[in-house]
């Protein structure tokens, strides 16, 4: 341990955000990992395996002791120079690749198991979880009486969560929570994972180096590689930064924040808006002004000098304007286009032929229309 160990401490001080800084040796390689970033929603911690990811996790809650460690959550300090707050005194709800439930409890006795070391540090630092309230928003109710080992590995994942929000945390961490799960399993919690972005109110870092999660699920991102923090910041402005290595990924994806206007019934379509241009998307439901979060792989991106005419299969043709052209390979192009105007700005990416690109002789601020072949909504 480094440090003395000393109560916590509340401060006025960045009152609304997470601040963290880690450096010093960890296994084969050196952490040197900072950030700040909102407390609320979830962050997910992304990059390769063997990155830091977990390094960081684990020295949040305490269990790994740097001595060159800051750590912050919305301005209490648990760690600095000349303080440690110990793992066992951290109101931290840990939820690891595993569930690592007591085999011998029942899911309810396992879920009273984190109720009762529950100790939150000020009555205003983290609002008691019900257990009920918990157990309707994991859908846990069937399985209260059964043992961990008759579930599946999505139920006992959700049981794991359980067990975690009923410790009443002031942060929720998820350490790559659906890796040892199959596809189904995953499609089984994901829309549990929505939930708890969704309603709670305690800000969750999730570790994760599979980009469709992070997509669906995260507000912000930690972006890793080899021990050190490479970006953080809001999730879109990072997949569309042509400095960053996410959009050079053979599925590079531009994800969009819109909120559902109108819906067609008789055709299934749902107009949802985004940056002020209608999106035309099938198989989205929800009350109007509901926010919608889309997704568009760069590689379903054409574009044109004109608005195509005739008919065409192609619903979504919006005007954009070229920011960035960045060469992909020896024969592609990422074409970063601009959506909407100011503060409603956001980034289309479109990938295309080098020959595409030629043909079109395409230029930095060129007014263009995009012709997206296919949306999908991913939240």
């Amino acid at each position: 341990m480094t440090g003395t160990h000393l109560p916590y401490n509340f401060h006025n001080d960045q009152s609304d955000v997470i601040s963290a800084r880690f450096k010093g040796p960890q296994g084969s390689f050196k952490l040197d990992a900072a950030f700040t970033l909102p407390a609320a929603g979830i962050t997910a911690l992304f990059g390769p395996s063997g990155c830091g990811k977990t390094s960081v996790l684990r020295c949040i809650a305490g269990l790994n002791a740097m001595k060159e460690g800051f750590f912050s959550l919305k301005g209490g300090i648990w760690q600095d120079q000349s303080r440690f707050l110990p793992a066992h005194k951290r109101p931290v709800g840990y939820v690891f690749q595993e569930a690592s439930l007591f085999p011998h409890l029942s899911v309810k006795q396992n879920l009273v198991y984190g109720q009762k070391r529950s100790q939150p540090l000020s009555p205003s630092d983290t609002a008691r979880l019900d257990q009920d309230d918990v157990i309707e928003l994991l859908g846990i109710g069937p399985l209260l009486q059964r043992s961990p080992n008759k579930l599946s590995g999505g139920e006992r994942q959700r049981v794991a969560i359980g067990r975690a929000l009923l410790s009443c945390p002031s942060i929720l961490l998820m350490d790559e929570p659906m890796a040892a799960l199959d596809r189904f399993s995953k499609n089984e919690i994901l829309p549990y994972l929505e939930r708890l972005h969704d309603e709670l109110k305690i800000p969750i870092l999730y570790v994760s180096h599979d980009i469709s999660e992070v997509e669906r699920l995260a507000d912000q991102m930690v972006l890793m590689q080899q021990g050190t923090v490479k970006a953080a910041g809001p999730l879109q402005s990072l997949l569309s930064n042509p400095d960053l290595s996410l959009a050079r990924m053979p599925d590079a994806a531009s994800v969009l924040g819109g909120t559902l206007s109108a819906m067609d019934d008789a055709f299934g379509i749902s107009t949802i808006m985004v940056s002020g241009r209608p999106f035309y998307v099938p198989g989205v439901k929800g009350p109007i002004g509901h926010p919608i979060r889309l997704r568009i792989e760069a590689s379903d991106v054409a574009l044109s000098r004109h608005m195509p005419e005739g008919s065409s299969s192609i619903l979504n043709t919006p005007s954009v304007t070229i920011e960035t052209i960045q060469p992909f390979g020896d024969h592609m192009a990422n074409i970063f286009l601009t959506l909407g105007e100011d503060l409603d700005r956001q980034t289309l990416i479109a990938r295309i032929s080098n020959k595409s690109l030629h043909a079109l002789d395409l230029r930095t601020g060129d007014r263009l229309q995009a012709m997206i072949k296919s949306v999908s909504m991913v939240r």
